[in-house]
């Protein structure tokens, strides 16, 4: 835990990663003690689309849609041979003779990494902040949500926007999820278990918060995606950051959990912490 103080006012934060290994049994006795004696926990930044439930099930036939290439094509048809032949390696180590070969690549490389990322025993369902939360509530400690809502008023134009993403961009998307599913893994399974043992030194020392996602690039691209994603990138940052900071002028001590993705890195939370003035205190 990191700890940003403001006078006698302290804010730990658990800076958390994706993903970490399956099976890991996390030893949280100085998390729960530190909750024990706070007077707030705050919970991650979350994003939450309001489009009804009902409507949301009128658009499961549209997003279907969206996940094959209108025309019909299938992957062999749509990507370079030698790239092609390299998806298909990758999808028979990591999903054997599943995979769908009418996925547009933006929904491929979606789906390869997902399950290359289960077979080498990793998760995204780490469930650290669900336990942070249950001790929480065990100790009576208040939970402070961060959430940014967003109405969506057409939904339905979010999935044409889809359809507009130029090919190429996806088959970047593709190409750079198979490098690092070629050249990675190993890497990611080092910083997970850097993680889960708390060697932080050697976890801040690799380059990984900075890499280029040619995948979310590829949606972006996108002028009312693009638009979109700034804006509630923006308001979630400030949000946290109001909270962080009344969480400092009122409370002795708080507990935050965030992801050391936003974080650490020249323009994370930890960065802005320090221009405005509060002393940082490295795990």
């Amino acid at each position: 835990m990191w700890k940003i103080t403001s006078g006698e006012h302290a804010l730990y934060i658990l800076a958390t990663l994706e993903p970490l290994p399956k099976r890991m049994v996390w030893r949280s006795k100085a998390v729960e003690d530190r909750i024990a004696t706070s007077q707030l926990v705050i919970e991650p930044p979350s994003v939450s689309a309001h489009i009804g439930f009902f409507r949301s099930l009128s658009l499961v036939p549209s997003l279907l849609r969206a996940r094959h290439e209108p025309d019909g094509k299938s992957l062999e048809q749509s990507l370079p041979h030698d790239m092609y032949i390299r998806w298909l390696g990758l999808r028979v180590k990591f999903m054997g003779n599943h995979g769908d070969e009418t996925m547009r690549p933006l929904f491929a490389a979606i789906d390869l990494y997902s399950h290359a990322i289960e077979a080498e025993g990793l998760t995204y369902d780490s469930n650290v902040w669900d336990r942070v939360s249950d001790m929480a509530k065990s100790k009576h400690v208040p939970v402070q949500a961060v959430k940014v809502e967003v109405p969506v008023d057409d939904p339905k134009q979010y999935i044409r926007d889809l359809s507009t993403i130029p090919p190429a961009r996806e088959v970047a998307c593709l190409d750079s999820t198979m490098r690092q599913l070629e050249t990675g893994l190993a890497a990611m399974r080092s910083r997970a278990n850097l993680w889960a043992t708390g060697d932080i030194d050697k976890l801040k020392s690799e380059k990984t918060f900075s890499d280029p996602d040619l995948c979310l690039d590829a949606i972006t691209v996108v002028p009312s995606l693009h638009e979109e994603f700034e804006k509630i990138k923006a308001r979630t940052s400030d949000d946290w950051m109001r909270a962080a900071e009344n969480a400092l002028h009122t409370n002795v001590s708080t507990l935050a959990v965030l992801p050391i993705a936003e974080f650490l890195g020249a323009d994370g939370m930890l960065a802005r912490l320090r221009a405005r003035g509060f002393e940082v205190v490295e795990p």
